[in-house]
């Protein structure tokens, strides 16, 4: 008894002392407030900002320099996540993994995206991040695709032939950029007092555009200028391995991942053919007004072999099926309707 006597002596000026040096018995813990709504966020590159889809948020169609092209039809739109109540999408087009991180960088006027992560982590409850990026590092898939181009255009052999030996050793260097910017991702969370089980990461790989079958009057710049062997190796080679390595990506980070490569499976650019309604993908796209002023010039050629606002909607449908489910891992592939769900991989 007396010792308890003793400790409770002990306590009552400890308690008197935190009342006296601060305004409440209990300092806030990190982390939004018990009332914040929740949100889902969209952090990357153009196939997550919308690129291609057009209706592009005011101040990211190139004014002041700023050419993210978000738009109101990104996926991200299309995504029904049960409890959310708002959405957030922080992906530019062009971004690296390096901007999607931590960094002091600017790239079409913006700054890291991790960083404005946490200014909306600390208002909002975050729910689900989801995040599309790696292409613009070392494998720079949007240089490919006008490599293989211009090859058509010259008349040369398959760019295909010059791009194959370096292709893995380009994504090789990219997945540690992609690693190191989910992590990123995960620590601005954490010092805002987030735990890993209270949220969901969500890393997925990117759709082939283009694939070859296509009508032969279409393989020209009236649609898609490319030669056949580059048509199946983009398809085939070049985004199956980018897709594996940032599956393994995913992994490294415990993110789940979601698997679009051949998300847009006889829907690509020019496959259509006389119905162009029915493909997700942007043909050649010129935009010939701004070819008219020096600096949207630049950009005239930018949403080409991008998805389009019924791609952006399939690739939305897709991720709501994967994130009501437990699974890991998943494949967009097309149901007997056509639409895009969500098949959970082997274990």
């Amino acid at each position: 008894m007396l010792r308890r006597l003793v400790a409770v002596a002990l306590v009552f000026p400890l308690l008197a002392l935190l009342l006296v040096v601060s305004d409440s018995p209990y300092p806030p813990l990190p982390g939004p407030p018990r009332d914040a709504p929740r949100a889902l966020v969209a952090m990357g590159d153009s196939t997550m900002s919308g690129e291609g889809a057009g209706s592009y948020e005011p101040g990211t169609d190139g004014e002041n320099g700023n050419w993210c092209h978000r738009s109101t039809e990104a996926s991200v739109h299309h995504t029904r996540v049960e409890g959310v109540d708002r959405v957030f999408n922080l992906a530019c087009s062009g971004a690296n993994a390096e901007q999607v991180g931590i960094t002091d960088q600017v790239r079409n006027t913006e700054g890291s995206q991790a960083l404005r992560l946490a200014e909306i982590a600390r208002r909002n409850r975050v729910s689900v991040v989801v995040v599309a990026v790696g292409a613009n590092d070392d494998p720079r898939f949007a240089d490919v695709l006008g490599a293989c181009l211009r090859a058509w255009v010259e008349r040369r052999v398959d760019c295909a032939g010059t791009l194959e030996e370096e292709w893995k050793a380009r994504v090789a260097r990219m997945a540690p950029k992609v690693e190191q910017a989910l992590r990123d991702i995960r620590q601005v969370l954490q010092d805002e007092g987030y735990t890993p089980r209270s949220y969901t990461l969500v890393l997925q790989s990117y759709a082939a555009p283009v694939a070859p079958g296509l009508p032969f009057d279409l393989q020209n710049l009236a649609g898609c200028p490319l030669r056949t062997g580059d048509l199946e190796w983009v398809r085939d080679r070049a985004v199956a391995e980018l897709s594996a390595a940032l599956r393994r990506t995913a992994v490294e980070v415990d993110a789940r991942f979601l698997d679009l490569s051949r998300a847009g499976d006889r829907r690509e650019a020019c496959v259509g053919g006389s119905r162009p309604e029915e493909e997700w993908f942007t043909r050649l796209t010129v935009d010939f007004e701004g070819l008219r002023d020096s600096e949207r010039a630049k950009h005239a050629l930018q949403e080409s072999f991008h998805p389009n606002a019924r791609g952006y909607a399939q690739f939305g449908r897709c991720m709501s099926r994967f994130l009501a489910t437990s699974a890991r891992s998943a494949s967009c592939v097309a149901g007997g309707d056509g639409d895009l769900d969500a098949v959970p991989d082997p274990d």
